[in-house]
């Protein structure tokens, strides 16, 4: 248990130090966000390799500051296989921090979606109030057991959160490796969003520039850092990946070349909408609800985004065919080097847009004589995005107010774009 907490022997901790000493490296804001205040049950949900686990350990660093370092408690939940070793876990510390009168603490659980039926140890353990005085902070990679596992706590949360970690987007992307004041705002301020637009035009140029390269790095933070160090991300990047998420489909019951097909089918027909059917007839899959179940399966772990056609209101009609994007641009390398499908890169730009909106608002499209690449809804209206990375005649009329967003002004707009 002292190995995970190095702490506890005042010896540094080599994840923190690592990140420490990186030359290119970020807080991440959702630390922030996670309730300290005993009791609070948070749950920190991201996908593979999006920085939780770093996260916790800047955490750790800015707890110890002010606290008992045996009061503070983390462990890796992926070499556990079921509740009853999370369950004897969890006593040892109980039953040690007992004996250093330790009266409050905070417990963190990293990857717990690895342990078989994890809610059970924590559930009962909480039922008998053995932590009425803590913070638990629990992580998972937006798995199908994570997503289960959550909806067993109603009344057992106290104060706690979720905390949803999206790789970084290009808002704080820029902010961080531009070195510019950037302003940014909701669009449910247009007056002020409008300004701060404004206010970031004058830095077009560089934007452009930080843009093509988040469009080889995405917010993932591996191809981040070997992008600025290296000057480009390496083929053991991409592996890298493309395993982690190839585990967690096996983990979640899909079958890897079912799996690929689908991911095919969607890389093929980016950013055309879809139906459950026609995923169906043109692969393997065996029926249009297995096909469903698959991008769900995507969506659940926040490698997908599924954006579904809305009416002039912004009311959604779920038959209609839907958009399927994923959710960074650094999946689309990924996932064309692993079908050998590539998709343009006006496709890539429209998913980008897309998936940046949709982390703050409820996110649409929409499509008739013309169509509208995005629609959000803002202050309960509908306000559409029109992506034209590359130059396309006008659409016609829109019957809601639209933006057009080019290859100059996209950049700026998700540089000023506030998405959490």
């Amino acid at each position: 248990m002292e190995s995970y907490n190095p702490w506890w022997l005042k010896e540094p901790d080599p994840v923190y130090e690592e990140w420490r000493r990186a030359r290119v490296k970020w807080v991440p804001g959702e630390i922030e966000k996670i309730s300290l205040e005993p009791y609070s049950l948070n749950f920190l949900v991201g996908p593979r390799q999006v920085g939780k686990t770093t996260a916790l350990k800047i955490l750790v660093h800015r707890l110890l500051e002010r606290r008992d370092p045996k009061s503070v408690f983390y462990y890796s939940c992926d070499e556990l296989s079921d509740y009853e070793e999370l369950g004897e876990v969890l006593d040892g510390y109980i039953s040690a921090r007992r004996a250093w009168g330790v009266k409050s603490s905070v417990i963190l659980l990293d990857e717990v979606t690895f342990v078989e039926e994890w809610f059970r140890a924590l559930k009962s353990r909480i039922d008998l109030r053995l932590f009425e005085n803590d913070v638990l902070v629990v992580t998972g990679s937006a798995s199908v057991e994570l997503v289960a596992g959550k909806e067993m706590f109603p009344g057992r949360r106290g104060r706690g959160r979720d905390v949803y970690m999206y790789p970084l987007s290009f808002s704080d992307y820029a902010r961080h490796f531009s070195g510019l004041e950037l302003r940014t705002a909701g669009l449910d301020d247009s007056t002020l969003f409008e300004e701060s637009l404004r206010a970031n035009s004058v830095y077009a140029g560089r934007l452009q520039e930080l843009f093509q390269s988040y469009l080889e790095t995405g917010g993932f933070p591996i191809p981040i850092r070997e992008f600025f160090e290296r000057g480009r991300v390496t083929y053991a990047s991409i592996k890298a990946y493309l395993d982690w998420v190839r585990a967690d489909w096996l983990r979640a019951g899909k079958s890897e070349n079912a799996m690929k097909e689908v991911v095919s089918y969607i890389l093929e027909t980016t950013p055309t909408p879809v139906s459950w059917h026609s995923i169906a007839k043109s692969t393997s899959v065996s029926s249009p609800n297995t096909a469903r179940e698959y991008v769900e399966t995507l969506e659940q772990l926040m490698l997908a985004r599924v954006v579904h056609w809305a009416d002039t209101s912004g009311r959604p009609d779920y038959r209609k065919n839907k958009k399927v994007v994923f959710t960074d641009p650094f999946l689309y390398r990924v996932f064309s080097h692993y079908t050998r499908v590539q998709v343009d890169e006006p496709g890539v730009v429209e998913a980008t847009v897309i998936s940046h909106v949709a982390r703050a608002y409820p996110t649409y499209y929409w499509r008739d004589k013309t169509e509208v690449d995005a629609v959000a809804v803002v202050n309960g209206r509908p306000l559409g995005l029109e992506v034209k990375w590359r130059k396309r005649p006008p659409g016609g009329r829109k019957p809601f107010k639209t933006l057009t967003l080019d290859r100059d002004s996209t950049p700026v707009f998700l540089a000023t774009l506030k998405t959490g």
